[in-house]
This record gives C-alpha cells, structure tokens and sequence, in this order.
C-alpha cells in the first residue's frame, strides 16, 4: 500500500466488538484479573485515604491504573481534567493524520492479546480493514483508549483538575476543581501521567514578544481556530514534527501562505529515538550509571528527531507551503495586526505575518508544574545529579529534568524535603532522563505502567506489613475439617468434625 493513502475505517462492527469484549472478559477470568483487593482501609480525620490517584486518562493513566488494579489495589482514582474522549493530545492538539508509531504496537494491553489495539480494531472494522490500514488514524487511537478505560472499569472521574499535591502528615492532599466546587482528596502514592506539557508547561522562547497573544499568536500544542486563520500569511517558528504538521493543517483549512523558518541548515535524517527503544532500552535504561545515563542524553538530544517523511509529504502537497532553512529567528513582536518576525542567516531581515504560530516544544522543570508548587523548590535535578561536567557536555536545555528513582519517585534535592516527596511519581516526559522513552512513547508504555504500579504496591506493603503480617496471623480457616486428622483449636472442640 502507498504510504501516503489515507483511507478512514468504515463504521464499527457492534457485533465484532461484543464477541471481542466477551473474550477480554473470559481471559481475564481465566488469569483471575483483578484479583481481590489485599490492602487494608486507611481512614485519616473520617476521611477513606485512596490508595492511589492516577492523574491523567490518557495511555499511561490507564496503563499506571490498570496495572494497579490487576495488582489488587482498586481502591484507586483517575482523573482528568479533559472531558471524554479529550484525553491526551490526540483530538485535540496533535495535527498530524496518524500516529507516528508502527499499527503493530500492541499498547497499554497488559500481556493480555484481546486488549491489544490489532485485537479491538479487527473486531470492529475487520480483517481487511486492517491489511489495509498503514498507521493509526488519530481519533481510532483515541477510540480503542475510550474502549480500554470502559472495558477495564476505571474509576474515571472526567472534568476533574488537581490544582495542588501537598504533603499531609505521612500522605498526599490533593485539591481537585471540577464544575460543582472544589474537593480534597487524601492518597498514600500519586501518579502524574500527564503527558507533554505536564512536566513544565509549553517553551516559549523569550525572543518572541508576549503582547502577540493571544490574538496574533499561538503555541503548536495549544488549541487554534484554523478557520479564522483562511486567507491570511502565517509564520512559523520550529523545524520538529509538529512545526510541519501545523504548516500542512493551517493550509488545508484555508491558509493564504505558510512560511516555515528553521534554524537547522540540514534537517536531522536518522531517529535515534527508534533505535532506542526496544526491550533492552526499556527494561535497561534505568540501570544505567548516571553518568552514562547524562552522556546518552546528551547524545540524544543532539541528535533530535527527524521529520517524520509522511509529515514532509503532505506539508510539500501544498503550493504555498515555504520552508526556510538555516534561518534563525532573532525577535519576532507585533507590529498594529501585523506579526514581525526578525530572521537572521545568509539574508538577514524582517518578515510580515498576520499570525504566528511558535513550535519550539516542551518546558521540562518541577518548578513550572503548577500542582507541584508546593514541593517543586525541594526535587532533585539533574542540574544537582551531574555535577561539573565538561563544558562540551552541558546542555542547559535538559539539565532542569527531574532526577527520579527506579519507580518514577521524585527524589529530594536537599534535607529540608518533605518525606512524602517520594511518594509522587512523575510517569510523564519528565521522567525521559531517568527512564528513557518508556513514559512519553507509545512502545514503552506498559513498561512505565507495569514499574510504576509495582513500585506503589512495595511501598504500601511495606507500609502496611504489621497489619498484613496481623493479618495472616489472624487467619483460622481450617484445611483438615472432615478427615480423621482435624483438630479443633483450643476453645472450640465441640466444633463438629465434618
């Protein structure tokens, strides 16, 4: 099949999905998922402590939460601050036609071949659709997560954003604002699986002026009126994936003109972050001496990622498509309604635009997480892990990454932390430095659930073993009533022996 057809699956097979969803219902059975729930209640000031919040609904919040719960801890709760359907990025503000991943990964599917995307997508659109289908269509990967939060039963609550994460004598306090008012929450662990932007926010360089926005400019991951923008020129400043597929949506919607101005001279033709994936990356990557951990990023991000070539093509489809190379933007400020943008390169000068769109990518500082404000001053860096390395191996752009333990824990920076820091796990794009691609990316991300939950589960049975241990003392149920060889424990010998 061509790479570039785009053909969108027909209407689902109700039918097709029921047979599917019987059989992820006979499998969990058969594998005794979940199984009952082993952690004693907690009760703080007449308040049910969760054993858990997962914050987010997107690929990893339901990986981080179904592993849980297939673990036996279902005293949980997932929220997100999207409505349904809106989770993640995928409807919502990632602009290309497919995901950039294989259709062959199998997704947050737990080990489990009925939950895999091949499994639900063949029962609802079949077998041929499936021969057929080159990468996955955005909205059917938003689909088959709808269909993975339903099938699990994930306690999800929707429209539901933690605003503060705050140490509570031993546990988490979580402020939650949803559209009735505002609620607290009490959690013995937390687990931010909040994607990109949730590790620090969107970048927004400081040569471009802020009294563009909103009405003169916009972020690429931000939400834009595409159909406002028909008839009009637009600058954009960025070379990465998104920076194109911006391009191409602006001029299928309409756009006069898109000029793309790219500060590399030659676009990055290899993706390592391909070649670093893999089982050994993402069950390896961890283990890594942090040395060599900060040298291979370093490496990596050097290297960036190409375009990938679909984005390219359809972007060149376009006739009014300009791409500019080695043209680094100096400044770019409002002029009345007008955008003026200051490029540097062989020919220096100034460009108008009536809107800008900047596609320079991701923050990543436990400073600018909102929710964290309360902790962030104390989380380890790597800035504080690397200590004084060679000049040529500083990189001020990912030296403000988080510094996380094995199971996505954040870690202190100094003495003064509060303990419970340890007891948040950031299983988003912050974690790339300490984990490797395993929380940002589709392959890795039912490693990121599976050692995140396992990492919650040690800590609360630690926590909890005298009760456990109590417990099992406690238990009395006999294995030898109705044989000869039964005896009654002391007090209770008139039991009958039958």
């Amino acid at each position: 099949m061509n790479q570039t057809t785009r053909i969108a699956p027909a209407e689902p097979d109700l039918a097709g999905l029921a047979v599917l969803e019987a059989q992820v219902a006979r499998d969990l059975e058969m594998l005794n998922l979940p199984p009952k729930n082993w952690v004693p209640p907690l009760v703080r000031d007449d308040t049910a402590v969760l054993d858990a919040v997962v914050v987010g609904a997107g690929m990893n919040g339901i990986a981080a939460a179904g592993a849980l719960i297939f673990r036996g801890m279902p005293n949980i709760a997932v929220l997100d601050a999207a409505g349904p359907g809106q989770e993640g990025p995928w409807c919502t503000t990632a602009r290309m036609d497919t995901l950039r991943s294989p259709k062959t990964l199998p997704g947050p599917c737990f080990g489990i071949p009925s939950l895999t995307f091949r499994a639900w997508y063949v029962a609802n659109f079949g077998q041929e659709s499936w021969e057929g289908l080159y990468k996955i269509f955005n909205r059917t990967w938003q689909d088959y997560l709808g269909w993975l939060q339903r099938v699990l039963k994930l306690p999800l609550t929707h429209f539901a954003k933690v605003t503060r994460i705050s140490p509570a004598d031993g546990l988490l306090r979580l402020t939650v604002e949803q559209p009735d008012g505002t609620r607290m929450l009490l959690a013995r662990h937390v687990v931010l699986a909040t994607g990109r932007a949730g590790a620090g926010g969107l970048d927004l360089p400081r040569f471009v002026d802020r009294a563009l926005f909103p009405d003169l400019a916009a972020l690429a991951p931000q939400p834009i009126d595409f159909e406002a923008l028909r008839g009009r020129s637009i600058g954009i400043i960025g070379g990465g994936a998104s920076a194109w597929d911006n391009a191409a949506t602006a001029l299928e919607r309409g756009a006069a003109r898109v000029d793309l101005y790219v500060r590399r001279a030659v676009l990055p033709q290899v993706n390592k972050g391909r070649g670093s994936t893999g089982p050994h990356f993402h069950l390896g990557f961890e283990a890594i001496p942090p040395e060599e951990k900060w040298k291979l990023n370093v490496y990596l991000q050097d290297q960036q990622g190409p375009v990938p070539h679909e984005t390219v093509h359809r972007a060149l489809r376009q006739s009014e498509f300009h791409v500019h190379l080695a043209t680094p933007t100096r400044s770019a400020r409002r002029d009345g309604d007008e955008v003026v943008i200051a490029v540097g390169g062989a020919q220096p000068r100034e460009v108008r635009h009536d809107y800008l769109i900047v596609a320079t990518g991701f923050s990543v500082n436990p400073a600018q997480i909102p929710e964290l404000a309360e902790v962030a001053p104390h989380v380890s860096r790597w800035v504080d892990v690397i200590g004084d390395v060679p000049p040529e191996l500083r990189r001020p752009e990912i030296e403000n990454f988080p510094s996380l333990g094995p199971g996505f824990e954040l870690r202190p920076r100094d003495a003064s932390a509060p303990p419970e820091l340890s007891r948040i796990h950031l299983v988003n794009y912050g974690a790339h430095l300490s984990q490797g691609g395993i929380a940002s990316d589709i392959p890795g991300t039912m490693v990121a659930g599976d050692r995140v939950a396992e990492a919650v589960i040690r800590a609360v049975f630690l926590e909890e073993f005298p009760r456990i241990r109590q417990a099992l003392v406690d238990y009395d149920e006999p294995e030898l009533i109705g044989t000869p060889f039964y005896v009654p424990p002391p007090g209770k010998e008139t039991e009958p022996n039958a």
